[in-house]
């Protein structure tokens, strides 16, 4: 049970966002910008970023969202993001997204500098300022998304469906319209 009263019954941040559209308005408008906006990473491989920070937090609602988010653009699909879960550095991903990734995970478990080695690593993959600094801001962002999360006790999702009809609502509409919008996606794939 969350521990402040919301004024609906959405899981996750979708509860939060839609309780509070005033926060959840700039959060939605945060996660477009990371996610969504153009960049040399593909969104999935965005996702995927935040999908494992997630994990990483231990907040199986972001972890399961993102992951779904990440599925539904990546080739791979979900085959591939249960293995960047498991484990990252056996996972069939690009040496690429493996470096960004473990740039992240340093992200995830401190608040210091990115060590010199993972950033060379990740040099070394062809990754440049610009893929550095998302992934940077990314794992940073989801950290906060993460603790948002799991800090006020929310609910997860009656039925592992919500992430797959989510899904399909994200990856056409965006956060701002598929998150803040308020609406939880039933399993016909329309809003209820």
């Amino acid at each position: 049970m969350p521990h402040i009263a919301l004024n609906n019954d959405l899981p996750g941040i979708t509860g939060l966002m839609a309780h509070r559209p005033d926060t959840g308005g700039p959060l939605g408008d945060l996660a477009d910008a990371l996610l969504r906006a153009p960049s040399s990473l593909e969104p999935g491989e965005r996702e995927l970023i935040a999908a494992y920070v997630s994990r990483l937090n231990g907040t199986e609602f972001c972890s399961s969202s993102h992951g779904a988010f990440a599925a539904a653009q990546l080739a791979g699909g979900q085959d591939l993001v249960g293995a960047v879960l498991a484990d990252p550095d056996t996972a069939p991903v690009s040496g690429r997204l493996r470096a960004l990734l473990a740039v992240a995970a340093e992200v995830q478990g401190a608040a210091r500098p990115v060590s010199d080695k993972a950033v060379a690593a990740a040099r070394a993959e062809g990754v440049d300022d610009t893929d550095l600094h998302d992934t940077v801001l990314i794992a940073a962002a989801f950290c906060m998304y993460n603790r948002y999360v799991s800090c006020l006790a929310t609910e997860l999702p009656k039925d592992d469906a919500y992430y797959r009809h989510a899904a399909r609502r994200i990856v056409t509409e965006g956060y701002r319209a598929g998150i803040v919008g308020g609406e939880e996606p039933a399993h016909d794939g329309q809003a209820r």
